[in-house]
């Protein structure tokens, strides 16, 4: 159960994280953003600064390397990346983009370590997917209100006055601003 809430926990904070970056990338760009916010995660982390030299002199390089990986990879770029996509779109439609991340989970540790996924998660991954490109589909506009006339289809108010020629019966179309008018016949 503890797992549970944990869970529900880490999700409150990163869509609070995301909610709250959204109006700091309209002051800061998106490596400032991440800049900022990876350093109020290393003075969140300073009571533990003992500890981490403390264990870095024992740990072995490949350790150390592993961790120089995940700074500058999964948190660096990663966080960069999001926040410049971000400061371009709504926290919404950008939040729902990473439903798209247990697929690609899936597909990479199938491609790389030979993790063959089941008929069951194959059916998430796409369902999460296509969750993905429903939430990403802009919406879709409206067609314009039409009213039929007599000779034609008014779109928009009426055409100015006098522009009707001799031998027609007046009825006007106007489209984006331009008035004409068509002939009765």
């Amino acid at each position: 159960m503890l797992g549970v809430v944990l869970c529900l926990l880490a999700a409150v904070g990163y869509a609070g994280g995301v909610v709250a970056q959204k109006p700091a990338l309209a002051r800061a760009s998106a490596l400032q953003v991440t800049t900022f916010g990876c350093a109020v995660g290393a003075v969140v982390c300073l009571p533990f600064a003992g500890q981490l030299v403390h264990e870095t002199a024992d740990a072995p390089l490949s350790a150390t390397l592993n961790m120089v990986y995940l700074g500058v990879f999964p948190t660096a770029l990663a966080f960069t990346t999001w926040a410049y996509a971000l400061a371009r779109t709504t926290a919404g439609r950008m939040g729902a983009t990473t439903y798209a991340v247990p697929a690609l989970v899936v597909g990479m540790s199938w491609l790389v370590l030979a993790e063959a996924p089941g008929p069951l998660t194959l059916a998430g991954g796409a369902l999460c997917l296509a969750g993905v490109a429903v939430s990403r589909s802009g919406p879709r506009a409206a067609p314009p209100a039409t009213t039929a006339g007599t000779a034609g289809t008014v779109t928009a108010g009426p055409a100015p006055a006098g522009t009707a020629p001799a031998g027609t019966t007046g009825a006007q179309t106007t489209t984006a601003g331009t008035a004409s008018t068509e002939t009765g016949t």
